[in-house]
């Protein structure tokens, strides 16, 4: 197998891996193959910064990335943390502008990076990626929306509750992707605030504390209750 077959079969598969292009045959992954390439980044590299050109599709072949912004004082704001499957860039294909988020590596990350102008023409030639494209677009919107009427509503241990809340298993088990520091940020705190008001629910017996990224639930209804 020759090395150019060997690099399509590798971004197929990346290619099925996402949502937006699961309804496409074979022959049609292909193409998208076509204009696709991967690349290695090892944990703490920037996969790219806010004003960076973009008008490219990247795709989480596997690893994790970290999204941010960061305030005009310097504040970083996390916005969220994509997996494998998860794709990013999509706004810049259809708005000329530059990038205004920045993508960190979490962890040792393979990348597939589709060509942006060529994903368009194929986006008309087969509008359900474009449909598909639209509605996680519309998702993501959606989300933040609701974390934003989230940050300016509700207190401290409210925004904690829900947060613990949302991110439970069926088990009441969370199993935090980010780090602490990167969750309260995320949820608009500090975090010490985060750490301190985690320890109070711990006191409280509403939660129980595993290591650093295990949070079990004791007390769902107490949680609710701060809601």
């Amino acid at each position: 197998m020759d090395s150019s077959h060997k690099a399509g079969k590798k971004n197929k598969t990346c290619i099925e891996m996402v949502p937006i292009f699961n309804t496409l045959t074979y022959e049609e992954m292909m193409e998208v193959a076509t204009i696709t390439n991967s690349r290695e980044y090892k944990k703490g590299e920037m996969i790219y910064v806010a004003g960076d050109r973009g008008e490219k599709l990247f795709v989480i072949h596997k690893g994790r990335v970290k999204m941010t912004r960061f305030s005009s004082s310097g504040k970083e704001q996390v916005i969220r943390v994509l997996g494998q499957g998860d794709f990013m860039g999509e706004l810049s294909l259809f708005v000329h502008q530059p990038l205004t988020d920045n993508a960190e590596t979490l962890e040792d990350t393979t990348v597939c990076i589709i060509d942006g102008e060529k994903l368009k023409g194929l986006m008309a030639k087969y509008p359900t990626i474009a449909l598909k494209v639209l509605e996680e677009v519309s998702e993501r919107l959606d989300r933040a929306e609701n974390l934003i009427e989230h940050l300016g509503i509700h207190d401290v241990e409210t925004r904690i509750a829900r947060t613990l809340l949302d991110l439970a298993n069926d088990r009441g088990e969370v199993v935090l992707k980010m780090s602490k520091g990167d969750l309260a940020s995320h949820i608009g705190m500090s975090q010490e605030t985060l750490s301190r008001k985690l320890s109070y629910f711990q006191d409280r017996g509403l939660i129980k504390l595993v290591g650093h990224r295990r949070i079990i639930i004791l007390d769902r209804k107490g949680l609710k209750t701060l809601i």
